[in-house]
């Protein structure tokens, strides 16, 4: 599907990863993209990478897990005239809990200052950015919604507990506002990946133990054998919001086969 400068996509976690592929996918289909992000320095490398592609990007640096950053961001969609998809693609995973120890812990070894502040980057930041964003979709009667999961929302996980549980609430919520607002002609879907290559999984893959280079176990982790790719969950969230028209709640897993 052909888009043009005049249809206006928000991306958060845009400078890296799942959300860098994904402003670079609807550049390439012509969009004008707030890509939002908490490095500055990121979002004007994709605006230059982007440069020869038909759409365009708006980098607009900020945490959402902030209502004034989150309100904001909506903000300057209505600069740019209309806001046609908002993905939400911001969060902490892997690479967060070597960082910041216990952040993705078993709940036992949880603090309650961790538990915060993931619930605050993985799903606060999902409720204030669609809270912002409903009131210029209901306005133009129509827009998608495509909140990014992870297949740790869909079942248990032994450890990342909270990480888990933030994935879970961005699934339910999704699959409400589709109720809520679908008779307004708003969709909202979920991507939920599976191991994908980006930076939050590094720890894994530039560590010895990385089980992909293991043949009796990277087939345990995905029937493909392989991580994903950034780029293809990129083409899964496009397809939900401009291809898949009468998709509304739906929950497309990108996994390899992971939970089949």
């Amino acid at each position: 599907m052909t888009m043009t400068r005049q249809d206006v996509v928000i991306v958060t976690g845009a400078g890296t990863g799942i959300g860098r592929a994904t402003a670079l996918r609807f550049a390439t289909a012509g969009a004008t993209v707030i890509a939002n992000g908490r490095r500055r320095e990121k979002l004007e490398d994709l605006r230059r990478d982007a440069g020869e592609h038909p759409g365009a990007i708006v980098p607009f640096p900020g945490d959402v897990g902030t209502q004034e950053v989150a309100d904001a961001l909506i903000a300057e969609a209505g600069r740019h005239g209309r806001l046609d998809t908002l993905v939400n693609n911001a969060g902490v995973g892997w690479s967060y809990g070597v960082e910041h120890p216990g952040s993705m812990a078993a709940l036992a070894d949880t603090p309650p200052e961790w538990w915060r502040e993931v619930m605050r980057i993985n799903l606060d930041s999902v409720y204030y950015t669609c809270h912002a964003a409903l009131p210029v979709l209901l306005r133009q009667g129509n827009g998608s919604i495509v909140n990014v999961a992870s297949g740790g929302g869909l079942r248990g996980m032994a450890d990342a507990h909270t990480y888990s549980v933030t994935k879970a609430g961005v699934i339910n919520l999704t699959r409400s506002l589709a109720r809520a607002y679908g008779p307004s002609n708003i969709r909202a879907n979920v991507v939920a990946p599976g191991f994908v290559d980006t930076e939050m999984v590094s720890p894994v893959l530039d560590n010895p133990a990385n089980p992909f280079l293991d043949d009796a176990l990277r087939y345990q982790i995905s029937p493909l054998g392989r991580p994903g790719r950034p780029e293809e969950i990129a083409a899964a969230i496009y397809f939900l919001s401009q291809e898949g028209t009468y998709c509304n709640g739906a929950v497309l897993v990108a996994d390899g086969g992971s939970l089949a």
